[in-house]
This record gives C-alpha cells, structure tokens and sequence, in this order.
C-alpha cells in the first residue's frame, strides 16, 4: 500500500522550479538527426546531446504528451510525475531541469531523490501518477547521463508516444502555450520506504534469508541506501561493497560491469553469495559461493525452473534476447521450456511477455523481469528472490549452476563509434556485411553471430558464439577489425 503521508513541498527548488515554469515559452534545440530515443531512453555525455535546456524541454513536452494520454484513456490528467535519479554529479541539474519543465506543463512532480529505477516504475503503478521519469545512464561511466520514462501503468513508454515528445522536441507539433496553472514540486522521499516493503512482501512470512552470508555491490550508485536495508530485513547477514552516493565513482571498476571485487570478496568472507548491481539498480548479475560469475541466462534457467515446480510458468515459457546462449537455449529445451528471443532491450522482453502472456523473461546482461510481481526490470527484486530460491534448494548456488548447463563458448567486443550517424547506419556498410555473411557461412548451423549499436552506448558489438572456441576467437578478431576499419 503506497504511503498517505503528506506531501513535503521542497522549499528550495519549488522556488526555482515555480519562477522556470512560469516563464517557461518551447524552443527549438539543436538535435542531431538520428531518433533521440533508444532502447533505453535518450542518452548521452553530459554537457553534449544531454544538457539542462534539453532536459527542460523534454520535461515540458513529456509532461504535455502524458497528460493528454492520461486525458484520452480515461485518467486524471492532473495525476502527478514521479521523478528519480541516481547518484551522478549531473542528476540534480538533469532533475530540477525536467521538473522545471513538467510544472511549466501544468503538473505535479513528486520528487523521490536518490534512488532505483524499479522504484519510479512501481511507485507510478501503484499511485495515481500519469507517468515517472527517472534520470540515470545505468552502467554507463560517471560522465553519461539519461532519462528514462515510464506510462502510467509502470512500463517503458511506448514508441508511439516518445515519437510524441520528440516531435514536440523538433518542432513538429504546436501546442497551447498559454497554460494557465503552473505545477507544483513536492519532496516525497518517504514512498521509497513503500516500495522497500513491497520488494519483500511476497517472500513474507514464509520465505526469509535468516542464515545466509551475502556480498552486494552497490557501485556508488541508486542503491546504496536500499539494498542493504532490504536484504537485512528479510535476516540476511549483508557484507557491503561500494555503499556511498559517489558520482565520480559510479560503475568505476565495480557494479555489474566489474564482478572481480564481489568475487574476491565472496570467496574472502566465505559468502553464500554475491550481487553486482548497475548504478540505477535495474538489473544484477551474482557470484556464487565459489567466486564464479553467474549471468542472467543462470538466472532466467534457475528462477524459471523454480517457477516452473511450482505451476507458475505458462507454458513453460521464458522470453530472452538474441544474446541468450545457445546452451541456456537447449538446456531448458530439455526441461520441457521454450524460449523466445526479442531483440536486445528489456523494453523489446517486456512487450513480448504482454504479447505471449509470459510471466518471466530478461537479459544476458541481468534485466530480469517476472510479471508475478512488477512490470519492469528490478535487480533488487531479482536478488532476493534468487537467494531465496538457493535457500529453499537447500544447496548451494555452485551446486545449482553445475546442475544447470554448460554455455556455448562466446565473446563479446565492443568497438567504440562516436560518430553518432555512421554508428547506427553502421548496415549499410558493405565490407561489414560481406565479413558477416562469410562468417556465418563458415560456421553455418554450429555458430551464432550478432552485430548491432549499442542503443545505450557510443559503441557497435559485436557478438561470436560457437561451439568451438577457436572459431568464435577468430572470427571475433576479424569482424572487429573489419568494423574498426570501415565504421570507427
């Protein structure tokens, strides 16, 4: 139940926010040609693409984009925005810029402060809020920044709609800009604590973690209050790593990116377990008791078979992406299990588990989503509720993935393009594509390979799986090099 606790109005920046509103007239920015959105909101170097007056100006136009979604779907269109950020140098700026401009749209921002994406996503669907906005870059280095946005019912806003506010954003659209009311800021930290609570009420009473040793990594990030917190309620003895609000440090050499510190301090402390999570605590990767790296593909197989002996996967299904290994693929193939693949992009995940009614889905990379109990990636969630399965296995972690399936060997490398255009029409490059189309011929039915943009990173990957470990090293080299020669 989300908390009536009456709402703090933020002395400070309501000033601030109120004097911007009520002066606040659209302008046209310099954009670049390419689709601001990616596959996890528009993201970019602080102090380029992403600054204050965009900030500004994608407050304004998301707010009169949700509002009239809210109006012609039957909702109040005066309903509030949740808005949160993590621990970036920039999220202040990033966050009293959007508020400033979502009150110049005539609405109301409760604002939550530091803390994790999952917590905008299920305060917004759980009060009557039109939609949340959250500024993060998750993984992405101290320097990056992001806004992500969320409808009202707690999930990624559609396409259609951030087409919306980028047409507002370019000048395609023209609107009322003599609106009367200006919105108000409120302060309303106290929710975090009602999402604090739901993390754990399905685990209660019958399910505790009282007994078992584990390691979090917080990677200076979103989390740094909450984790620990919350996996200390539900009786876990918690070792932390990382558990300050740093926003030089966030992701430096820790997090989900960098799991050697966790493992290190795994096998230090002699913990049952370990969890890596990204600056905004969206997602998670472990470490079991023996300081190996556990993905989310072990995730997806070891929750799935859970939810699958208790009758509460339809049809067996787990939905992934196109980077799941093929040895996760066959593995669960055997349990009786089918997998579906999307595209790379918890967003693509999410829209084919409401499609398919799938209830568990996610990434290689650790977005794990299970439709029982929210609409949108949550590391912490994933956390508790993988320890719990370890504990009522009764075995350890080590023990489960050994059971579990061997991967398909496979690499990854990134090649770095900042040139913003050449990377994502990096198709249309012919060497590339003769490169691919001779390594796929090679390897035919015993190898994988996939190359796309990053939509959250100036990079191309570039992906090589194959049963034979030689091959995917030497192919890897050579569409690397191809890239960097063509593309970079």
């Amino acid at each position: 139940m989300v908390s009536s606790i009456t709402r703090t109005q933020s002395s400070i920046s309501d000033g601030y926010v109120t004097s911007l509103a009520s002066n606040f007239v659209p302008s046209l920015l310099s954009l670049p040609k390419t689709p601001l959105f990616g596959t996890d909101g528009i993201r970019g170097k602080v102090g380029e693409l992403l600054n204050a007056p965009l900030a500004l100006q994608v407050g304004f136009w998301a707010g009169i984009v949700l509002r009239d979604h809210a109006a012609n779907n039957g909702l109040a269109k005066n309903g509030p925005i949740i808005l949160g950020q993590d621990s970036r140098n920039s999220s202040d700026m990033l966050a009293m810029a959007l508020s400033a401009g979502l009150t110049a749209a005539g609405l109301e921002v409760w604002y939550l402060g530091l803390c994790p994406t999952p917590c905008v996503a299920y305060l917004t669907s759980m009060t009557d809020a039109i939609g949340g906005v959250m500024i993060s870059a998750s993984h992405n280095p101290p320097e990056d920044n992001g806004i992500k946005i969320f409808g009202a019912n707690g999930t990624k806003l559609s396409k259609e709609l951030q087409g919306q506010i980028e047409a507002g954003l370019r000048g395609k659209v023209a609107t009322n800009t003599s609106i009367s009311n200006c919105g108000r800021h409120y302060s309303r930290t106290e929710l975090i604590g009602d999402y604090g609570q739901a993390l754990q009420q399905p685990l209660h009473p019958q399910v505790n973690l009282q007994g078992m040793k584990i390691v979090l990594d917080v990677a200076w990030g979103a989390a740094v209050g909450l984790a620990p917190t919350v996996f200390t309620q539900m009786g876990a003895d918690v070792i932390c790593l990382h558990n300050q609000a740093d926003g030089d440090r966030i992701n430096v050499n820790c997090g989900s990116t960098h799991l050697d510190i966790l493992a290190d301090a795994v096998k230090e402390y002699k913990a049952d377990m370990g969890f890596a999570f990204d600056g905004d605590a969206d997602r998670v990767l472990a470490v079991d008791n023996t300081g190996r790296q556990v993905n989310g593909d072990y995730i997806l197989y070891l929750w799935g078979r859970h939810l699958q002996e208790q009758q509460k996967l339809p049809d067996n299904l787990i939905i992934s992406t196109v980077m799941a290994n093929l040895g996760f693929e066959k593995a669960w193939e055997k349990q009786g299990g089918k997998l579906i693949r999307t595209a790379v992009g918890d967003q693509y995940v999410q829209a084919e588990m409401l499609k398919t009614g799938g209830m568990l889905g996610g990434e290689q990379s650790g977005h794990i989503l299970c439709r029982h109990y929210g609409m949108t990636g949550d590391g912490l969630l994933t956390g508790l509720h993988l320890a719990a399965v370890v504990k009522a296995a009764g075995v350890s972690l080590a023990e489960m993935v050994d059971q579990s399936f061997q991967t398909y060997p496979q690499l990854l490398q990134n090649v770095r393009v900042e040139d913003r255009e050449k990377r994502l029409g990096w198709e249309k490059c012919e060497p590339v594509q003769r490169a691919i189309a001779k390594a796929e011929a090679a390897m035919g039915d015993n190898g994988r390979i996939l190359v796309r943009a990053s939509g959250t990173e100036p990079v191309i990957r570039v992906m090589v799986e194959a049963a034979d470990t030689e091959l995917v090293n030497y192919w890897t080299k050579e569409l690397v090099s191809q890239v960097q020669e063509h593309i970079a």
